[in-house]
């Protein structure tokens, strides 16, 4: 069997890492082929305190430190500090079945891959309405497009990115390490990197990971802001996309602000204005009323468009921002709510 290194890097994590923890400690992986690196970015609630409880009790729980705070400078200081040949990253808003480790490194050898990773269960981060229509809208494929570890798939595929995902080692010592200018999207990154390099990448459908999404469409929003803002930079850096659907969020903020403006000069592009947000509008009203429909909770039917809205013009002016910094070479500042 193989010596397998979990890596989870966090940062105020105290309502969440407590059940992740649960989870790891219930697999059904040999403890004594694995190490589990808990990478606290300076966490001013309880999360350090509470991780330190686990590593107390369990050997194989290590809390690790890091003072650069953001996700990619985690993930290094783990993957440097491994003794694996398999890394698996995982995330502290997450819940994990008791087989997901052997499941994981069972499928990256059997089918061949580099990566290998299961699907999203995305869930209510509490029992409030916002939490519910956003917990549905992360994992909708009008809320984030045909992302198959977010809403789902039937069968086992080969895919241009999984959730956190389980490695073999010598892929980081082939290709490098996950890039530390990048505080959202370095999973994107690396990922190109990998099939870039000539390795695949596999989603497991059976394999599901319980996520909590954010709380608050505030927390939801920033969230997508930041995937967007760092899309630009990712694309810099491979020198192409990665995927066409990420152009669509951004094309439609785009077209909210030039479509009025133009609308202003011209009977056509006011009409053809209208004509979008009219479609945009009946989708919306559709989608919503099929999930109050199938969750038998009407209220969802009057919040979902305004989650879905959210989500696409967070995403999108994040994008359009992210392009701007691009081209004008503006930095990319350290965002401090990760949370």
């Amino acid at each position: 069997m193989h010596f397998v290194t979990i890596i989870c890097p966090v940062f105020n994590e105290e309502k969440f890492i407590g059940s992740c923890m649960e989870s790891i400690i219930l697999q059904d992986y040999p403890k004594e082929l694995l190490e589990v690196f808990i990478v606290d970015g300076m966490s001013i609630d309880h999360t350090k305190s509470i991780i330190e409880n686990y590593s107390q009790k369990y050997n194989y729980i290590k809390l690790l430190e890091n003072k650069n705070k953001i996700v990619p400078h985690a993930l290094n200081i783990g993957i440097q500090k491994s003794k694996g040949d398999v890394i698996i990253r995982i995330d502290g808003h997450c819940e994990y079945p008791t087989n997901y480790i052997s499941v994981l490194v069972t499928k990256l050898f059997e089918l061949n891959a580099d990566n290998v990773g299961g699907v999203w269960n995305t869930l209510p981060a509490n029992k409030t309405l916002k939490a519910k229509a956003i917990a549905i809208a992360s994992s909708h494929i009008f809320g984030v497009g045909d992302s198959k570890h977010k809403i789902g798939t039937t069968k086992i595929i080969e895919t241009d990115t999984v959730p956190f995902g389980c490695f073999r080692r010598e892929i980081f010592d082939k290709i490098g390490l996950f890039d530390e200018d990048l505080i959202r999207n370095q999973d994107d990154e690396f990922n190109a990197r990998l099939i870039n390099s000539g390795g695949k990448i596999y989603l497991i459908p059976d394999l599901i990971i319980n996520y909590s999404a954010r709380g608050s469409l505030d927390k939801m929003s920033k969230m997508y802001y930041q995937y967007g803002l760092f899309k630009p930079l990712v694309n810099k850096k491979l020198g192409k996309p990665a995927t066409f659907r990420q152009f669509f969020p951004a094309l439609f903020s785009l077209g909210l602000i030039v479509g009025l403006i133009l609308s202003l000069f011209s009977t056509w592009c006011f009409v053809l204005y209208i004509f979008v947000l009219s479609l945009y509008l009946i989708l919306s009203v559709y989608f919503s009323f099929r999930s109050a429909l199938e969750k038998e909770d009407w209220s969802l039917f009057f919040i979902l468009p305004v989650v879905f809205f959210s989500i696409h013009l967070a995403y999108g002016f994040g994008y359009l921002i992210g392009i701007y910094k691009v081209v004008f070479r503006r930095k990319f500042n350290v965002i401090e709510n990760r949370s």
